[in-house]
């Protein structure tokens, strides 16, 4: 049987943005924000000085001459995770949604951890990818998935920032995430 065709995001799932971001942040202006503290999706504005999402993105668009999106760690497990789940004949797919200045920086990214991927679409909507299954965390393109792509696995990957879905599975981490792959394939 043809592996299924994994819709994978990067911020939240693979890429641990909040962790990135604060490092900066705490670095540049002396505070002590800790990850735990994110508990809201676009939360930044209530745990940092900036006025705007608008204000933040111009800060994080350089960072050591790069934007926050090419400093990211992953998180643990997950990189090796991609790769077991593609040697196990998937396709992984990134759908990622990123400003404008992060594009090139998100394809170093990628290169940089190695993640078994050809496939990058780097959109909003990202239901507009066909996929048997997808993996997200945001609470904005969940619902969407749900709405558009009711008839394929959607999996929610657990955060602070997000809520149960109807309709979407949810899973704590890659090793959930993996079993509900091998259960569908």
């Amino acid at each position: 049987m043809p592996g299924l065709r994994l819709g994978i995001d990067l911020d939240g799932v693979v890429a641990d943005f909040t962790k990135g971001w604060m490092t900066f942040y705490n670095q540049e202006f002396g505070t002590e924000l800790k990850v735990e503290d994110s508990v809201s999706w676009n939360g930044l504005t209530e745990l940092t000085h900036f006025k705007s999402m608008g204000e933040f993105w111009r800060w994080a668009s350089d960072l050591d001459g790069r934007s926050i999106f090419w400093h990211l760690d992953t998180f643990p497990g997950a990189v090796e995770a991609l790769h077991d789940l593609a040697s196990e004949g998937h396709h992984i797919a990134i759908l990622t949604t990123k400003p404008e200045f992060a594009v090139h920086d998100t394809f170093e990214w990628l290169a940089k951890h190695e993640l078994p991927t050809t496939e990058v679409h780097i959109l909003e909507d990202k239901w507009r990818v066909d996929c048997d299954v997808y993996l997200d965390d945001s609470p904005i393109v969940l619902p969407r998935l749900i709405l558009h792509r009711g008839d394929r696995t959607v999996c929610r990957f657990v955060r602070p920032w997000n809520s149960p879905v109807d309709g979407a599975i949810d899973v704590e981490g890659f090793a959930d995430f993996q079993q509900v792959v091998s259960g569908l394939a």
